[in-house]
């Protein structure tokens, strides 16, 4: 992070702007906006500066010295922008401030910038402040242009009224954990639905009503959140997973979920990884479900964060199932499985009319050295296989299938960590795919589709 973006209160507070084209200002405008006290030194103005200074809302906070940049208009100013078409102008400013320790910044000169002027939306008290740390502005201008469709104006009622409840809330909820649940619940209910449907006048008597008829207990009580993250790529995210993970206290996760994916948890969330790989587990299975219902108990909400589907070879039945005889509250939230995902990145559909009527997801994991799988409803005629954690029991399993009646030239895929940036997809055959590995090395998660539909793969693939 090259800048760090913080918010400064400019209220009454003496800003200088040097220069007198649009650009200057632009950034006129801007501190304007934000309550400063503003002077423009420059010999001429543009015509919005102009209008900016016939402003009756400007009248007392703007002001046009008609002269060349001199130090001496440097007292007691907060901060300077200089946005003069002379380099030399500009440099000399930019000294000048530096000496007397005063926040500068010159336009289009990232160099010379102690503070970069974002691109803002304005949904006040809301403001959302987008930069590129001056590496593209006109791209940060397309991001707050997307932003404006996501964040309607009404969001600004939203948070006046908020803001209007705050110490009651504060005064009715002693404790921060409690405060934040509930007006977590209330921007994500009623409330917030009619207000920005404008039913003003209803979202206050609900807000009271909440604030009324709210028990401390009932914002005290912990949760568990068991959601699926998918198989690497965060934009497959559903939106519930991702509001949860923004809500959560403790997350449980596993080595599945990747780093793009646990970027998106609230920041302020204690993070506790419970991984399991084969031959070596952080983690006992029961001691997960253990810690979760503890931190439960605690009073914390709790998100169980797992790769691909919680339900699909995820051992969400199991974890769930200690926190149902305990009466903890829980969520359950689909993820994209393995299957489905890296089927869809890799450009081999699972179901195909021309191959393929079914699908068989299994998995591939070794017990005492063996594969204990109903092989005879593997072998079945246009079906498509797909396996998961198959990679160590890899050449029990091409054996196993061709004993069953799998013919030898059977099309067949390894796909590492599909739906990720370091997506690999092998194709070969199901009795040449293990040497394929050996020569190939893939890592986990690697997946293993068999069936007709893969010779679809060279024509379909898209993602690379």
């Amino acid at each position: 992070m090259d800048y760090l973006p913080i918010f400064i209160d400019l209220k009454q507070r003496q800003c200088l702007v040097v220069g007198g084209g649009e650009i200057a200002a632009r950034k006129a405008a801007l501190l304007l906006k934000a309550q400063a006290s503003v002077t423009i030194v420059a010999p001429e103005i543009a015509e919005m500066s102009r209008q900016l200074l016939e402003n009756s809302d400007y009248e007392s906070r703007l002001h046009w010295i008609n002269d060349r940049f001199d130090s001496s208009y440097l007292n007691q100013q907060t901060l300077v922008i200089a946005a003069t078409n002379d380099e030399k102008v500009n440099l000399e400013v930019y000294q000048a401030a530096k000496a007397r320790n005063i926040l500068t910044n010159v336009a289009d000169q990232p160099e010379m910038c102690d503070f970069i002027l974002p691109s803002v939306l304005d949904r006040s008290p809301i403001v959302v402040a987008i930069s590129s740390g001056g590496q593209s502005p006109i791209l940060a201008r397309q991001l707050r242009a997307r932003l404006e469709t996501l964040i309607p104006p009404a969001y600004s009622k939203l948070g006046l009224l908020v803001g209007e409840y705050r110490e009651r809330v504060k005064a009715k909820f002693g404790h921060i954990k409690q405060r934040r649940r509930f007006w977590e619940s209330v921007l994500q209910g009623p409330v917030s639905d009619h207000v920005l449907a404008g039913r003003d006048e209803l979202a206050i008597k609900t807000l009271e009503t909440l604030i009324e008829d709210t028990a401390d207990n009932a914002l005290q009580q912990g949760e568990v959140y068991l959601v699926g993250a998918g198989p690497g790529d965060p934009d497959l995210l559903t939106f519930k997973a991702l509001r949860l993970m923004q809500q959560a206290d403790v997350v449980f996760y596993d080595r599945l979920v990747s780093k793009e994916v646990l970027a998106l948890v609230r920041k302020e969330a204690e993070m506790i990884y419970v991984g399991k790989q084969r031959a070596w587990h952080s983690k006992r299975q029961d001691e997960i479900n253990l810690l979760l219902l503890e931190h439960a108990q605690a009073g914390k909400r709790v998100l169980r964060l797992k790769g691909g589907d919680p339900f699909i070879f995820g051992r969400g039945g199991e974890e769930i199932a200690t926190l149902a005889e305990q009466k903890i509250p829980f969520q359950v939230v689909p993820g994209i499985t393995a299957a489905s995902g890296v089927a869809c990145y890799s450009g081999i559909p699972l179901t195909h009319r021309d191959y393929s009527q079914s699908c068989v997801f299994v998995t591939g994991q070794l017990k005492e050295g063996e594969l204990d799988l109903n092989w005879q409803a593997l072998v079945q005629p246009r079906q498509t296989v797909v396996v998961y954690m198959g990679l160590a029991g890899l050449d029990i399993l091409s054996q196993k299938l061709q004993q069953h009646g799998m013919r030898a030239d059977m099309p067949a895929a390894l796909v590492q960590q599909g739906t990720t940036e370091n997506q690999k997809v092998w194709t070969s055959t199901i009795a040449e795919l293990p040497e394929l590995a050996k020569k190939q090395q893939p890592v986990a998660p690697t997946l293993l589709i068999i069936g007709e539909v893969v010779q679809l793969h060279n024509q379909l693939s898209w993602f690379s």
